[in-house]
């Protein structure tokens, strides 16, 4: 059987808020279909993006949803396997061709981690070798090294098993949005895997502002943990994170607010994933 080109297999899906200077430059490096769905940005992005894109399908939010962006993306593809990307990074040429093959080899793959490369200087981010000397070790019937985690902008999801575990949800709305994902997949008996032929570029943007990024991403940690891990592992993440000083602090605080929020979505996992999440906590 002769294999479909990218562009029959895999959608690209963007989300974005005011960044129409990165994504100049960034869109016409997509070689598969692009839905934008834009975060109702306030600088005429959607207008640009359509006036300079005009095949590119563009959904504008009336609010801001977060991650919460990319299901609406999912959800109006119509390819099998859907490729994320940030409005500051690309897949490599070819990269989206080789994962579509890696899907339809391995039937139970629902995500696929490629290699990310950051800056003008390609340097590997250190979550692709984490990744890479993953601590679960390869099961037979995936790609590469089975994991618990992955970086959204450098992922390709299977759109069936991405919706039937939920996709991102509004609890952390942005920001470590993988892990509860990622948990929820195993749960249902999806596989994970990296793979580190598989390129993908980051150039992240100058608007991204760090100190707010580093309390969201603890803030998250701990509203996950409420969702999906045991109260011993709820506890000591606030312990870790009221450690971190005033960044910490604002994290608890703010993870606080949302707390209501998360008890309606707790669904402990069972040992087995828990077991494997621990050994990513503490690898041996």
């Amino acid at each position: 059987m002769t294999s479909l080109n990218a562009d029959d297999r895999v959608t690209v899906v963007v989300a974005t808020r005011n960044r129409w200077a990165d994504l100049r430059r960034s869109l016409p490096r997509h070689e598969a279909p692009v839905i934008l769905v834009d975060n109702a940005s306030d600088d005429g992005t959607p207008a640009r993006v359509r006036e300079s894109f005009p095949d590119l399908l563009v959904v504008e939010l009336p609010v801001n949803r977060g991650a919460v962006a990319r299901n609406i993306g999912v959800l109006l593809a119509r390819t099998p396997y859907v490729a994320f990307a940030d409005d500051d990074s690309w897949w490599a040429p070819g990269a989206l061709t080789a994962a579509a093959d890696c899907f339809d080899a391995a039937p139970r793959l629902a995500v696929l981690a490629g290699h990310m490369l950051v800056g003008e200087q390609e340097t590997p981010d250190p979550t692709s070798a984490m990744m890479a000397a993953s601590p679960l070790g390869r099961d037979e019937d995936l790609p590469g090294p089975s994991i618990l985690g992955f970086m959204a902008c450098g992922a390709v999801v299977r759109r069936k098993a991405f919706l039937e575990a939920g996709g991102f949800d509004d609890v952390v709305f942005f920001r470590g949005e993988e892990q509860r994902l990622a948990l929820d997949l195993r749960t249902q008996g999806w596989g994970l895997a990296y793979v580190e032929l598989l390129v993908a570029h980051h150039h992240p943007s100058p608007q991204r502002e760090r100190t707010a990024g580093a309390i969201l991403a603890a803030r998250n940690d701990i509203l996950t943990a409420v969702m999906r891990r045991p109260w011993p592992v709820v506890a000591s993440t606030i312990v870790e994170t009221l450690g971190r000083g005033a960044t910490g602090r604002k994290a608890v605080t703010q993870a606080l607010l949302r707390w209501p929020r998360a008890m309606k979505h707790r669904r402990p996992v069972p040992c087995p994933v828990e077991q494997a999440r621990r050994l990513l906590d503490d690898p041996v």
